[in-house]
């Protein structure tokens, strides 16, 4: 049901979202040219990695000229457009291909870049990777991006417990709710 769910939301998503997709990829090639998405590796279920897609808001290769985080909100390799596409969370939508492919799901811990596996003990990891990886998840919910390591840890693993279908509702309207500047429940 899980999978169904997030082909339907994906595929109308996609068709909903399609002239802010265009107008977000317009700006970024405008604003710092070509490519418009970024594609990185990322773990997902069972420890499989993939390529996932978002738009690109960083300066064309920034990984050679800084850490794989990026270091806040004044990280000098964002582009002026890329503040806004990661402000509206804009750079995300091209993960609902990821979705479509089976790579990610809408609900489930974010996926993490490989060189971050040594931040868990093998327990930790094996539970986060028993979940296909989301756009959105209870961490994303509660705290957007202001996570610190330890709470999107907790939350990462209590979603890998108790996921289900209602939970996947709830931090979506969650999720919304934080894009929209309200806190969760």
């Amino acid at each position: 049901m899980k999978r169904l769910l997030d082909i339907a939301l994906s595929v109308a998503a996609l068709l909903l979202l399609s002239p802010v997709w265009l107008a977000a990829a317009l700006a970024s090639a405008l604003g710092d040219g070509f490519p418009v998405l970024f594609r990185q590796v990322r773990v997902g279920l069972h420890g499989r990695e993939f390529r996932m897609y978002k738009f690109r808001s960083m300066v064309r290769q920034a990984d050679r000229l800084g850490p794989h985080f990026t270091t806040g909100g004044d990280d000098p390799r964002i582009t002026p457009v890329g503040r806004w596409l990661r402000r509206t969370s804009i750079d995300e939508l091209p993960q609902l291909l990821n979705v479509l492919k089976g790579d990610m799901s809408l609900v489930g811990p974010r996926p993490d870049l490989p060189v971050q596996r040594d931040l868990y003990t093998e327990a930790q990891w094996l539970a986060r990777c028993s979940v296909r990886p989301g756009i959105t998840g209870l961490a994303q919910a509660l705290y957007r991006s202001e996570a610190t390591h330890e709470q999107r840890l907790a939350a990462d693993l209590r979603y890998a417990r108790e996921m289900s279908l209602w939970l996947d509702l709830q931090i979506m309207l969650w999720s919304l709710r934080r894009l929209g500047g309200k806190a969760a429940n």
